[in-house]
């Protein structure tokens, strides 16, 4: 019995499914790779699945604003909970939407609650799966994006990839080659498509600050920062290392409950709200380095040549960190020291950019989805 469900009109139905902030990134260029193919005659359509995960209007409404993703076809809207009970919600309400239109296919992006969530609800009910970003691993099981990957990738039809390290991981567990498409990373699309739109944040000026003057740090892992001790240990050795330059933090909502224990701020940390995408990518591409435990900063780091400190222990996308301009430091903050050191003797790498990192990823991946819904 044939997975591919064609409307009346001949078309072929997609769901794209996002729920939270690093899924809208990979989404709008896909969305806007289908509606290219669309005004050309292709066949493919798609309802844009938002899960909710991520539902107020910094996490989610400024990017499909400033990215020009259309309004969801459905809003899940599971809201907060445990990782439970958010893997609980949105199995249960993306499964009655699947039993009201069962699309082609579920192509779900990253590593999110959503994204492993929605695949096993497609599954048990006989839709096929497409993972975009298929195959990375940090092999830290202590990670939930780590179990959220390795659940997807388990039960996937379809693996578009980001690199050879991904490829490789997934030969091991078994995949056979003609599942496995290497297409390159649709966050390089967003970025290399927002490029001269990127914009200056309106505190920019208000901070005084001035472009290679300046750090951009994030800090969300929960091993950094739910600890006081040993987020402020981590802050005193930035602090440090920077030397007094300014170092702009937007602050995730996670780190500010921490921060709130804080009876002083140094007067070089310049504390601000999570950024729109334009912003934020606007701050990075000026800084003079970025200082993070973030994974999917450092693909764009290694895009736009600005160097990359990584306070984690591993990483799921080495590519940054071999060809890239990313160096993974480790959470002692010790290191932090000898890398800034470095940094301002002049002696970073310079970086180049991985293969398929080109920007045409999107078209890749909505061409190979029509040879095989076709």
């Amino acid at each position: 019995m044939s997975n591919v469900m064609s409307t009346a009109d001949g078309t072929i139905l997609v769901d794209i499914i996002a729920g939270a902030r690093p899924n809208f990134m990979k989404i709008a260029p896909i969305i806007h790779a289908i509606q290219a193919r669309e005004k050309a005659g292709g066949r493919l359509r798609f309802r844009l699945v938002h899960t909710g995960q991520h539902y107020d209007e910094k996490m989610s409404g400024d990017f499909f604003r400033q990215l020009g993703i259309p309004a969801p076809d459905v809003n899940l809207e599971v809201g907060s909970g445990s990782h439970a009970e958010q893997t609980a919600s949105i199995m249960t309400r993306y499964e009655k939407l699947l039993l009201e239109k069962k699309p082609a296919l579920c192509l779900v992006v990253g590593d999110v609650t959503s994204t492993m969530a929605c695949a096993i609800a497609a599954q048990k009910l006989w839709v096929k799966v497409a993972h975009v970003e298929a195959g990375i691993r940090s092999g830290d099981w202590t990670m939930p994006e780590e179990i959220n990957r390795m659940v997807t990738d388990a039960i996937t039809n379809y693996f578009f990839t980001t690199s050879e390290h991904a490829n490789r991981n997934l030969r091991g567990a078994g995949i056979p080659d003609d599942r496995v498409f290497f297409v390159g990373n649709t966050m390089i699309d967003t970025l290399l498509a927002n490029m001269p739109r990127l914009a200056k944040p309106a505190f920019f000026d208000e901070l005084g600050l001035k472009p290679g003057a300046y750090f951009v740090m994030t800090m969300h892992r929960p091993a950094n920062v739910d600890s006081g001790s040993k987020f402020t240990k981590l802050l005193d050795a930035i602090i440090a290392g920077t030397r007094g330059e300014p170092v702009v933090f937007p602050v995730h909502p996670r780190t500010a409950k921490t921060m709130r224990e804080f009876s002083a701020i140094p007067d070089s940390l310049k504390l601000v709200d999570p950024q729109p995408y334009l912003e934020f990518n606007w701050l990075v591409k000026h800084a003079k380095a970025v200082i993070t435990d973030s994974g999917g900063i450092t693909e764009e780091t290694t895009v736009m040549g600005v160097p990359c400190m990584t306070l984690r222990d591993n990483t799921e996308r080495p590519e940054t960190c071999e060809i890239g301009t990313n160096d993974l430091l480790g959470t002692d903050p010790a290191a932090l020291k000898p890398a800034l050191d470095r940094l301002f003797a002049g002696h970073w790498k310079k970086g180049g950019i991985p293969p398929l990192w080109d920007g045409k990823t999107s078209e890749r991946i909505v061409a190979h989805l029509e040879k095989l819904l076709a």
